[in-house]
């Protein structure tokens, strides 16, 4: 049974914007840089999610990569005919865009507190703002452990940046599944690197995004390890066609994606991921 959300936005029509940059990030990943056409959208926070039109195709939620002033980033993996055309447009294209949609990150929960980001693949890209944010503001936070996996080497998304969260700061671990001939790095599941983290469960609050499969897990081994579960925070996925919580295709038991999450705790989210979906 679908649940009608009272409080649904209003399907409000796309704000004009337009490319003006793109880069590839893998053989089916890139990220692109768009700016409004005329007034900007209402800012956006880490972890919410834009409805990002292609014109003759469609529309799709894609969460921000990196907020910079008026300017949104996406990184996009070509799965589908939308992802597929959004992820090729060159500098200069339009699209429209909806949003902010969806709950953010909350990074008040850590204040004064250990910060322990865990990405899988593309889980990265809505991690990253968080990040970003951190980084900006140390004075607020201790110690900020990044723990990135993903399938192989060529997988993995914004080269360099790894590093340059290093040099400001950041602890981070990076894991592939499947190693080529030029890997030197740890090689494994991402939840294989938490025995290296070294983090302090009584006074860390931890961020995931990734395969589900891959969150659940490690939500469960964080849990046992001591973090409380209200202090663990997954960005959780389902299809999405509104964004603005009326068709009921993102719904999770009681919650609906587009406007309860993606972002939930995961004393919220355990017993619902449990429930075997037919």
């Amino acid at each position: 049974m679908t649940v009608l959300a009272p409080d649904a936005r209003p399907a409000l029509p796309p704000s004009p914007y337009r490319v003006v940059d793109r880069g590839r990030e893998t053989s089916d990943t890139a990220t692109i840089v768009l700016e409004p056409v005329r007034s900007a959208l209402p800012p956006f926070s880490p972890g919410q999610f834009a409805m990002v039109f292609g014109f003759g195709v469609g529309d799709i939620p894609l969460s921000v990569s990196r907020i910079e002033g008026d300017r949104l980033t996406h990184t996009v993996r070509s799965v589908g005919a939308i992802s597929t055309r959004l992820a090729s447009l060159e500098p200069g294209a339009p699209v429209g865009v909806r949003g902010p949609f969806g709950t953010g990150w909350d990074l008040s929960a850590a204040a004064g507190l250990d910060l322990l980001i865990v990405a899988g693949g593309l889980g990265l890209a809505p991690l990253r703002t968080l990040i970003t944010a951190a980084l900006r503001a140390p004075e607020r936070y201790g110690r900020l452990n990044v723990l990135v996996g993903a399938r192989s080497p060529g997988d993995l998304l914004y080269a360099g940046q790894p590093e340059r969260w290093r040099n400001a700061g950041a602890r981070v671990l990076v894991t592939v599944d499947r190693p080529d001939d030029t890997w030197r790095g740890d090689v494994g599941v991402v939840t294989g690197l938490l025995n290296r983290a070294g983090f302090d469960p009584d006074r860390t609050v931890a961020f995931l995004c990734g395969p589900e499969v891959m969150m659940r897990a490690t939500a469960r081994d964080l849990a046992r390890r001591g973090i409380a579960p209200d202090r663990i925070q997954l960005s959780l996925e389902r299809t999405m066609h509104c964004g603005t919580g009326h068709c009921g295709h993102c719904q999770l038991g009681p919650l609906l994606l587009c406007r309860d999450g993606p972002v939930v705790r995961w004393d919220r989210a355990e017993p619902l991921l449990a429930v075997r979906e037919l």
